[in-house]
């Protein structure tokens, strides 16, 4: 059976495992993770299967009815797809908005440090290099999280063949977008 929220697909199974554990959820998390006796793998696959049906929902415009009339196809009860899909329709605008900044992105660049050596003589040198470029590049995988720093260092010839494809990269994103 295909599945407005999966994109026209299937469920996946492990989405179907885990439907028959969220139609265990009580009123609080208090009482899922205590008076239900679940495991912690459990609340995580939970968790895992809500992130993923909301999400995909989403990506989808699956409107709210649609989605509980899907969820209750698979097993959930209806009063859990109900409440379920009330908070999904109350968010739905940000969280496509959220996806939307956050697909196709890769780490963001926080920083960029750069120095260029040039050895004019040295006595432990038998010949003089030519310049080194180093860069230090802050990198974060995600808004809020700590940047990490990566080093390199770079011949002048590779740095100018790194700096033209960045140019070239950088114009055709920007032509695209």
């Amino acid at each position: 059976m295909r599945f407005r929220f999966c994109g026209d697909l299937d469920c996946p199974d492990w989405v179907l495992a885990e439907i028959s554990t969220l139609a265990k959820i009580y009123e609080k998390i208090l009482k899922l993770t205590a008076d239900a006796k679940f495991e912690s793998g459990d609340v995580k696959a939970t968790v895992a299967v809500l992130s993923f049906i909301l999400s995909s929902a989403a990506k989808h415009s699956v409107d709210g009815e649609s989605l509980s009339s899907e969820l209750q196809q698979l097993g959930l009860p209806k009063e859990h797809a109900a409440s379920l899909c009330r908070c999904y329709e109350e968010k739905q605008s940000p969280l496509q908005e959220h996806l939307r900044a956050c697909s196709l992105r890769v780490n963001r660049l926080a920083g960029v440090g750069w120095r260029v050596d040039y050895t004019l003589s040295s006595s432990l040198l038998r010949s003089v290099e030519e310049p080194m470029v180093h860069l230090r590049l802050e990198v974060a995988a995600a808004p809020g999280v700590p940047a990490q720093p990566i080093a390199m260092s770079l011949s002048a010839d590779k740095f100018q063949v790194l700096l033209a494809e960045l140019k070239q990269a950088q114009a055709l994103m920007s032509s695209l977008g």
